[in-house]
């Protein structure tokens, strides 16, 4: 069996799909969801959904060892970035070459950078009148939404969808291949 990691700041609601996916899955299952904000919804579900759970702050993450040492403990397969909202280290992306992927909430590189995700991204999508968007799952590198894309979904903008209409249609997107391609990639890696 596989074993992912999951990074999360928020809600949750990939990388409880994930964990839901992967539950019925004979390739892999999370072993463990991280998190950089105490009080984010995804430490919840991880409890309800019977997953290790753990949070830490920005000096575990980028100026000790602290969570690296976690990962080499894990021996993840996959680390999966579902709405991470800080940077991730190099430090980590050196040791784990090509198994750090994430998800954005837009067409890359489209509105992809510093600042660039959830609503932020939606609202621009829609105030520059984009005809269509959708997600993007791209390997991590040390550079915001630049590693190389592994998989696109579209989908259509209406000219009178506000942002939260373009959410759910991301939302949608995401809960239906995020599991999938990440399967794939695990499957790739025998």
């Amino acid at each position: 069996m596989k074993r992912i990691v999951i990074f999360a700041s928020g809600s949750g609601s990939n990388a409880e799909n994930l964990v839901e996916y992967f539950n019925k899955s004979n390739v892999a299952s999370v072993v463990q969801i991280l998190t950089n904000n105490p009080q984010a919804k995804v430490l919840d579900r991880a409890k309800r959904l019977k997953v290790s759970a753990l949070s830490f702050n920005k000096i575990a993450l980028t100026e000790s060892n602290d969570v690296l040492n976690l990962l080499h403990a894990t021996k993840p397969d996959l680390i999966v970035l579902a709405g991470f909202l800080w940077k991730f280290p190099e430090s980590i992306i050196n040791e784990y070459p090509n198994k750090v992927i994430n998800v954005h909430p837009a067409l890359l590189p489209k509105f992809g950078g510093k600042g660039m995700y959830g609503m932020n991204v939606h609202q621009a999508v829609v105030e520059h009148k984009e005809t269509e968007t959708g997600i993007t799952i791209h390997y991590v590198n040390e550079n915001y939404d630049e590693g190389a894309i592994i998989f696109q979904a579209k989908c259509n903008v209406t000219p009178n969808d506000t942002a939260e209409d373009v959410a759910a249609k991301i939302h949608e997107l995401e809960m239906e291949h995020f599991p999938k391609v990440v399967e794939q990639l695990l499957l790739k890696q025998d």
